[in-house]
């Protein structure tokens, strides 16, 4: 699976003009599925952002994880991540995982995700998305789980 991480003071996706999720501090993490994933992966992946140390301690050094600062986990799946530019202008997305497995393991990612974490929204899967965010830092990190 492939993500982006970006750590955000606040966070919020619109579907057809309608807040379909939001939170207030904490982690935006666009996920992709590839075809090899599977939820196993998605499992791995959740544990990962979960307890990944990227906000300030008292000292101000990035040594405190999501679930240690109790910060909301807003999860959009986002297809384009697997985009392969190597061939001309158009990016091709085959490294995607096919729609129906890519939702599946979405939705297996939100279902960990709200088991293990108080606060968690989501996206829409499939849907046109604006997604909107203050990105705090920043801080920006993209992760590859298989």
């Amino acid at each position: 699976m492939i993500a982006v991480l970006q750590r955000v003071r606040e966070a919020r996706v619109e579907v057809g003009g309608a807040v379909v999720g939001a939170i207030g501090s904490g982690l935006l993490m666009l996920v992709c599925a590839e075809p090899g994933d599977t939820e196993a992966s998605a499992e791995k992946l959740v544990a990962k952002v979960l307890k990944l140390r990227i906000f300030s301690d008292e000292a101000g050094k990035m040594n405190r994880s999501l679930q240690d600062v109790g910060g909301g986990l807003l999860v959009v799946s986002q297809f384009t991540l697997a985009a392969d530019t190597a061939g001309g202008n158009r990016p091709s997305f085959s490294g995607a995982a096919p729609p129906d497995l890519g939702r599946r393991l979405y939705e297996h990612v939100l279902a960990v995700a709200r088991r293990q974490h108080p606060v968690v929204a989501s996206g829409e899967f499939g849907a046109d998305m604006q997604v909107h965010l203050v990105n705090d830092g920043p801080v920006t990190i993209p992760m590859r789980m298989a």
